[in-house]
């Protein structure tokens, strides 16, 4: 009996972080729309511009596979669901490719960075 009761609370924990949004991904212009704007969106791309100031941070979102063209680069720190860290330095005119992740960024540098990115969508 005090076994099911552990897996049934369990259960309703699991429930409620799903229904909440933090296990789910989050689409990055719902949940930042002060730095990422939305350009095109058909049946094989999503193309988003962001732009994000020095000591602005965004909030935890997801991206498919992308393709990222650096407009201005700068210092940024990307925070991993995981809660791990990488700090990087994005050169302006660089194009970079990206695997799926979850994240949310930060500019930690003097600069504001601003990118295209180019989300790729599964076409099968």
């Amino acid at each position: 009996m005090k076994a099911h009761r552990i897996l049934l609370i369990a259960g309703y924990a699991s429930i409620g972080l799903l229904t909440s949004g933090a296990a789910l991904p989050q689409d990055a212009a719902v949940v930042n729309p002060t730095t990422v704007q939305v350009k095109l969106d058909n049946p094989s791309v999503r193309v988003l511009e962001s732009t994000l100031n020095p000591g602005q941070k965004e909030k935890l979102h997801s991206h498919p596979a992308s393709v990222i063209y650096v407009i201005s680069g700068g210092k940024v720190r990307n925070h991993m669901a995981d809660g791990t860290s990488v700090d990087s330095q994005l050169v302006s005119g660089a194009t970079l490719y990206r695997e799926p992740l979850t994240h949310w960024a930060e500019n930690i540098g003097t600069s504001p960075i601003h990118l295209i990115l180019t989300e790729l969508k599964d076409r099968t």
